[in-house]
């Protein structure tokens, strides 16, 4: 189980990422399948090569800019619809994917990582490293909070609730949602690269079905913890993540096969889809904020039989 709490704070990244799309600029981004390969494939090539594993996180990160970019103009200069723009984007990253890899398939056996210095310590699965990665993973959910709290960001916010109004107001719609694609897919293809070197490989199919991932993430920790502030959304995703993989995991431990996940994956989107409308969560939250109002005094007692201060009943009245 540690370590299905850490691959969730790796894909936590990957999370942000999605929610930064979908639910911040209102754009539905198929790209992620693609810049999540191409930031992994990226950071495998450069540290077989010898390179800084960090500084090969970091490239791998450029890799998701540029794709998320392209997806940007593709949709704002060519005015193809988003849908058609990050699928068209995904498809030719596949390409470019093999192209950066050489092969379907990048070990890094006996090759340093950022993760080497935690393996030869014997500390990977155990409570110091989900303590790491989890401070990594909030340092990036305060940057993506700064960041959002920016004219800048307060202008992506504004073109995903109401583009027209914000082109009205004067903010350059087509530059909110450039800057939005490639910030999404830099972070979406950074998680590819920590998980490349966390599994000791990249592979040309790792992507694939990954939206259903962050979108199964962002659905179950927003439900969870519904709220209209970013600085709580943004950290709900995380943990939303964090569910996704323990899931994962258990589905595992009772016998399905690795090739039912994506099966499991999609009834996970499905009922984190469902439940809300249910009300389940909604109800969980009712009876929570009504054990936490004050008691409301009765109007229907006598004057006598009541606290002159509060006005609840007296007791024994």
């Amino acid at each position: 189980m540690p370590g299905a709490i850490e691959l969730g704070l790796l894909y936590g990244l990957m999370a942000l990422g999605v929610y930064l799309t979908f639910r911040i600029l209102d754009f539905a981004d198929l790209t992620v399948d693609g810049s999540f390969t191409t930031g992994a494939g990226l950071c495998a090539l450069i540290i077989t090569h010898g390179g800084n594993p960090v500084l090969a996180t970091a490239a791998g990160f450029g890799g998701g800019l540029l794709a998320g970019m392209v997806t940007g103009l593709l949709n704002t200069m060519g005015k193809i619809h988003p849908l058609l723009a990050g699928i068209l984007t995904q498809i030719a990253l596949y390409s470019i994917n093999l192209r950066i890899m050489g092969r379907a398939n990048l070990p890094l056996l006996r090759a340093t990582t950022v993760f080497t210095p935690l393996s030869d310590r014997a500390l990977l699965g155990t409570l110091t490293s989900i303590v790491l990665f989890a401070l990594v993973l909030a340092l990036f959910v305060l940057a993506m909070n700064w960041f959002l709290s920016t004219n800048l960001g307060f202008a992506m916010r504004a073109t995903g609730d109401n583009e027209s109004m914000a082109r009205a107001n004067g903010i350059n719609t087509n530059t909110t949602k450039i800057i939005g694609l490639a910030l999404s897919n830099g972070l979406v293809a950074a998680s590819g690269a920590l998980i490349a070197q966390y599994q000791g490989y990249a592979d040309i199919s790792m992507g694939i079905g990954l939206i259903v991932a962050g979108l199964a993430s962002v659905i179950i920790g927003t439900a969870i913890f519904s709220s209209s502030r970013v600085a709580v959304a943004t950290a709900a995703v995380c943990f939303g993540s964090i569910i996704y993989r323990v899931i994962i995991q258990l589905a595992l431990m009772v016998g399905l096969q690795p090739n039912d996940m994506k099966l499991v994956s999609a009834v996970i989107v499905v009922l984190a889809l469902l439940i809300p409308r249910w009300g389940v969560f909604a109800n969980v939250r009712a009876r929570r904020r009504a054990r936490n109002l004050p008691a409301e005094p009765d109007v229907t007692a006598p004057i006598e039989d009541r606290d002159p201060v509060s006005g609840l009943v007296k007791p024994g009245a």
